[in-house]
């Protein structure tokens, strides 16, 4: 595993296109598009707001939280793998934070579908994950400004860092949970068409709404979209999802969704809803904070004991299915190109990593995301399409999703060719 150097914006990366968004004096806004037609897939990644480094960041938490940042309070975000992060100002109106997110939303979709050399009639599914979306209808209004047609399936995944994983895994797995919950299979409904899968994360107004310093020195702004043709481009090979509840409250999230709250001995913590026509949510129970804030966290130890256990346990159960399959398929010995894994932080990618060396599963988990900071959702597609340009046909690619909840889902994959 690597951990990039570089302490350089986002902005100043060679290919990213700049621009700002006339919204509260101005947003700048940074993306990059990559394709691969080798294996068929392309998309987009960037993110929005100003441009913090680990030096700057703590006068703008500081008007932020209304106080100084105490000596206890800051963290070696270096250290944790993050080195950037985009935040919005601080006096945008709940109209502006509205007219910025849908705007990002809607060149988000645009631009993937560039990415991959798509008209929008083509598209026939956008599943998007979420971890705070402003309206209850943001998958709907950025969908209709990209003009994508209104029968397209819109399914928003509120599973917040796990959500753009969960959101590949029900385009790909008809066995998922979430499938099976629904009158029509969304994996086998998608099979061979068009699918823009990704998450869209406006997390500096999510944790604005917080007073823990954790929180707003580890979350940015971020956003990544992919193109699939689930069964051609992108074929399904081995995964498994798993919900842990977060009984003890280590990392607590506000439900900026509607969920019924209710959860029977036993039962699903995910609510499975139809809104609206061809509109399904994918709606997870958080542990929230108590005082109506949007987000309280414990320290990185308490993140790394939240998700490595439990996180090793699907990876190593995903990887076992994985093998029989390659027996089943006549491929044995056949080995994982990449492992793209969520960017919580580097010290639990790291242990993860460890631990699963310990019992003899050794994959390439390369970190690339320090521009960004934790990025919820997004991670795991920024990091894919980091990777992408390296990718062959018929490559092996183990995804892996975990976030707050907790949820988990972790898939192996063969790319097109």
């Amino acid at each position: 595993m690597t951990k990039e150097n570089a302490s350089t914006s986002f902005y100043e990366r060679p290919g990213v296109e700049k621009e700002i968004i006339p919204i509260g004096g101005g947003i700048p806004f940074g993306m990059e598009r990559v394709s691969n037609s080798s294996v068929g897939i392309g998309g987009v990644y960037g993110t929005w707001g100003k441009s913090y480094d680990n030096d700057t960041l703590p006068q703008f938490l500081e008007e932020r939280l209304g106080r100084p940042l105490q000596a206890n309070e800051k963290l070696n975000l270096s250290e944790l793998g993050f080195l950037n992060r985009q935040h919005v100002p601080l006096d945008l109106t709940p109209e502006e934070h509205t007219d910025l997110e849908v705007e990002v939303g809607r060149r988000f979709l645009v631009e993937a579908m560039k990415a991959c050399d798509w008209e929008p009639s083509e598209v026939e599914a956008v599943l998007i994950g979420m971890s705070a979306p402003l309206t209850e209808d943001y998958l709907d209004r950025i969908t209709k400004a990209a003009g994508i047609p209104e029968s397209a399936l819109k399914v928003a995944i509120h599973k917040a860092c796990d959500g753009s994983t969960s959101s590949l895994h029900l385009a790909l797995n008809p066995e998922l949970p979430e499938n099976l919950q629904l009158d029509k299979n969304i994996a086998e409904s998608l099979y061979g068409k068009k699918v823009l899968v990704g998450g869209i994360e406006g997390l500096s107004r999510f944790v604005g709404l917080s007073l823990d310093a954790n929180a707003l020195q580890l979350f940015g702004n971020a956003a990544g979209v992919i193109g699939v043709i689930p069964g051609q481009t992108m074929k399904f090979l081995a995964g498994k999802s798993r919900e842990v509840f977060d009984d003890g409250g280590v990392l607590q999230v506000a439900m900026y969704y509607p969920h019924s709250k209710q959860k029977a001995e036993g039962e699903y913590n995910v609510d499975v809803t139809r809104p609206s026509e061809n509109n399904i949510r994918v709606a997870g129970l958080m542990h929230e904070p108590h005082d109506g804030s949007s987000i309280s966290m414990a320290g990185p130890m308490g993140m790394v004991k939240l998700f490595v256990r439990t996180g090793v346990q699907v990876v190593r159960d995903v990887y076992a299915a994985y093998q029989t399959k390659l027996g089943d398929l006549g491929m044995a010995g056949k080995s994982l190109a990449v492992a793209i894994v969520h960017h919580a932080n580097y010290k639990i990618n790291k242990l993860k990593e460890k631990h699963l060396q310990g019992e003899g599963i050794v994959l390439p988990m390369p970190w690339l995301l320090s521009e960004f900071g934790n990025v919820s959702a997004a991670s795991n597609m920024i990091a894919f399409l980091r990777q992408l340009p390296n990718m062959n046909p018929l490559d092996h690619i183990l995804i892996d999703g975990f976030g707050a909840g907790t949820y988990y889902d972790v898939l192996a994959v063969e790319l097109g060719g």
